[in-house]
């Protein structure tokens, strides 16, 4: 297990934790050789959420923050709303199921029914209309320094994580300006931005000066969900969709993509963008926290 050293972890309120037995499992196979190998391997394990009395879906997830998951899926799904009072979240870690109760009475029997599989891992899954509210988002105009992307990429590819550990795993971090405040993972990049949502919604943190850090692409999911969050610029290690691109456009989201070492590429919002930093400056990235594009 990684050391977690103090001058990485202490800008944290939460923070990975790769050596909880719960989310991982040590697994006796074969390498090339044909030698004898254990590795860790990702716990995978089905999350039931309903809403009041109403079932909306059963999640794939590595089982940390449940709580937290189930209130940011259904804010992200439209199914929480702004002026909601969330009178209890309750989580039965043997039937493996939340209830999220509120004092409004709900009820998304036809939402329900009209599902989108999203290009998301982990089979992602939307309900309703994708677009629905994107026309009523407006975002802040917030600067975005690049001296901050630099120091976030390397604080967060040094953070003892899932990832590191063992790999099959998506990141996403809550920031803001240079510093990383909320780290969740998990097998799909949906699960991991959901579990914000879920502990911004809970803890009444704004989204109005924060940035959305992602080891995964930035998809038409990734975009729009981050747009409804409020939360004004998105940035990833890994590459974009054309739809994602114009979706960004379309509600003056900030969008880097490819952030790896001095590198980065911006597609939307470069008028919000001030290079404070030289490049020359920056050291390339580590090859032990390296991490591939894809995940």
């Amino acid at each position: 297990m990684q050391s977690m050293p103090d001058d990485v972890l202490r800008d944290y309120l939460i923070a990975p934790e790769p050596g909880a037995a719960r989310l991982t499992r040590r697994v006796v196979g074969t390498d090339h050789t044909g030698a004898e190998t254990e590795i860790s391997v990702v716990e995978e394990r089905p999350l039931t959420i309903f809403l009041n009395a109403q079932e909306i879906v059963t999640a794939m997830t590595i089982g940390d923050y449940p709580e937290y998951l189930a209130v940011g899926f259904l804010r992200n799904q439209g199914m929480l709303r702004d002026d909601d009072v969330v009178t209890k979240v309750e989580y039965d870690d043997d039937l493996e199921v939340v209830v999220v109760r509120t004092e409004r009475q709900t009820t998304y029997e036809e939402k329900v029914k009209k599902k989108t599989r999203t290009s998301g891992c982990a089979v992602g899954t939307v309900f309703g209309d994708m677009m629905e509210g994107l026309d009523k988002v407006v975002l802040p105009q917030v600067e975005l320094r690049t001296s901050w992307l630099y120091a976030l990429a390397h604080k967060i590819n040094t953070t003892p994580s899932l990832y590191l550990e063992a790999g099959a795993i998506h990141g996403t971090v809550l920031c803001h300006q240079d510093r990383p405040l909320v780290y969740m993972e998990d097998v799909g990049r949906h699960n991991a931005v959901d579990k914000i949502a879920g502990w911004m919604f809970q803890e009444g943190v704004g989204p109005e000066d924060k940035i959305l850090y992602t080891t995964g692409r930035l998809t038409s999911e990734m975009v729009i969900k981050t747009a409804l969050m409020g939360i004004p610029v998105l940035a990833s290690r890994s590459g974009f969709t054309a739809w994602g691109v114009e979706i960004a456009r379309q509600v003056g989201l900030t969008c880097i993509g490819r952030m790896r070492g001095k590198r980065f590429v911006c597609l939307s919002g470069e008028e919000r963008l001030v290079r404070d930093t030289d490049p020359d400056s920056v050291p390339e990235e580590s090859r032990k926290n390296r991490r591939k594009s894809a995940e």
